[in-house]
């Protein structure tokens, strides 16, 4: 008899669990870095796609693990894994090199599961190991990501009883400030449909670096670079020619070429300012994290990880990137209107990036729609220290918190792991500069001790 799709996934999965569950740890991958769960979500039950995850408990919760929050990294671009989020920015264990060729793991003090729940997420399906069974399943909007998502997190939680009542939390990086967004306003809507033991328990989403509403944020990338010293006159105005034609195209509705239009803009910001990356402009050199794709491509720790040892990882899916190219001038900034009235929303940019970075963040926020928007605006700016050193600024009204940190550009968790991992789990527990102004402490210091 020909099995189903619906069969053959439900086979697939159970062969990779019991592969995870019998294999032993690689050599130089310490038992500790082994994710706490891991496998494949089905997303579609009339295919064999479905999205890969990895899971780390908290290393401390400061509650019991029923109420301990989860928090579901969304890496960016579009088409990168979140792999590289685990392994080169956030996860309890870094990739490292001392010569560029011997690949080790080290511990990160600055993980973000030191007290939370911290689930990993390859969207959308066909980037990193989440698997899409056709090049024609490959989403093309933020809608049919989301929907392939929340079957991810809802899958999730019901895999577990400890999941169920637990509070949810996304974090985006980049085009992740897209992902993040659209995930929620999702849950927000079928929550409405749903009975209160049926929905999901989401209470914020944070955004580092988004790009949310990119015909906004577009039009700031002359004015930044010229007023940081960075351009003349004469190449500003070449800069502010080539953002208005992505402008223009976006008015016309040819989404592809105003995508297009855009990169042309930061190759061209990247070329005539000499620098080795717009991510980080006190950079000389690129990131490294080619070593995320060195060291995943081991069958050993593919094995290891629970992932499908048959998939070659790339870091960024270039295919994925192309079937979301028309996406990726259209904004969610309305979701994030809906969200900050329901949910917490933070923002948070790191000082040095050339991208998606703070003027960018603040231009559009200005033009939000949301009835708490003016006295966001004139909230005070606070300065933010971790440990009686400064770490950045922070500015909060109601359901809003805005964050610069400093000494860090696009890949915030990876220069200022301490400092980030301060900022994310002070927001979701409403302490230190993110409490409320009733709660509140006199000193802005988030961590005077630790």
């Amino acid at each position: 008899m020909k099995s189903s799709p619906t069969t053959t996934t439900v086979f697939l999965l159970l062969l990779l669990c019991l592969l995870h569950s019998s294999a032993s740890t690689p050599t130089g991958f310490p038992t500790e870095a082994l994710p706490t769960k891991s496998g494949y979500i089905p997303v579609n039950p009339k295919t064999n796609s479905a999205i890969f995850y990895l899971f780390y408990e908290a290393q401390n919760p400061t509650s019991p693990l029923a109420e301990t929050p989860l928090l579901f990294w969304l890496q960016g671009r579009p088409g990168c894994s979140a792999m590289t989020g685990n392994f080169f920015e956030l996860g309890p264990y870094r990739v490292v090199s001392s010569d560029g060729e011997s690949i080790s793991l080290e511990p990160n003090l600055g993980s973000w599961n030191r007290i939370l729940g911290l689930v990993f997420v390859d969207t959308p399906i066909g980037t990193g190991f989440s698997i899409a069974s056709t090049h024609e399943e490959l989403p093309r909007n933020q809608l049919s990501i989301a929907r392939h998502l929340y079957a991810a997190v809802t899958g999730f939680i019901e895999s577990d009883p400890l999941f169920r009542n637990r509070p949810i939390y996304f974090a985006g990086q980049s085009y992740g400030g897209k992902y993040a967004p659209a995930i929620g306003y999702y849950i927000l809507k079928q929550n409405q449909k749903l009975p209160v033991e049926k929905q999901v328990n989401l209470k914020g989403i944070a955004l580092g670096n988004g790009l949310v509403d990119p015909l906004t944020q577009v039009k700031t990338h002359a004015l930044n670079a010229y007023f940081s010293g960075l351009v003349n006159e004469r190449q500003k105005a070449e800069l502010e020619k080539l953002q208005q034609k992505s402008v223009e195209l976006v008015k016309m509705g040819k989404w592809s070429e105003a995508a297009d239009a855009r990169f042309k803009v930061l190759d061209t910001l990247q070329n005539v300012t000499g620098f080795a990356t717009l991510y980080d402009y006190t950079m000389r050199t690129h990131y490294q994290s080619i070593l995320v794709d060195k060291f995943l491509s081991s069958a050993e720790v593919k094995r290891a990880i629970g992932a499908n040892e048959s998939t070659v990882y790339k870091e960024c899916n270039n295919a994925v990137l192309a079937a979301l190219n028309a996406d990726v001038m259209k904004s969610v900034k309305y979701m994030v209107e809906l969200l900050v009235k329901n949910i917490k929303v933070l923002l948070y940019q790191g000082h040095y990036d050339l991208r998606d970075g703070v003027l960018s963040t603040e231009a559009w926020v200005k033009t939000m729609r949301w009835e708490e928007i003016e006295r966001f605006l004139m909230a005070e700016r606070k300065i933010w220290k971790v440990r009686g050193v400064l770490a950045g600024y922070v500015q909060k009204w109601a359901n809003l918190s805005n964050a610069v940190v400093l000494g860090t550009g696009h890949f915030v968790p990876k220069d200022q792991p301490l400092n980030s991992q301060a900022m994310i789990e002070d927001w979701i527990l409403d302490q230190g500069i993110f409490a409320s102004e009733l709660e509140r402490d006199v000193s802005s210091d988030s961590r005077a001790s630790f």
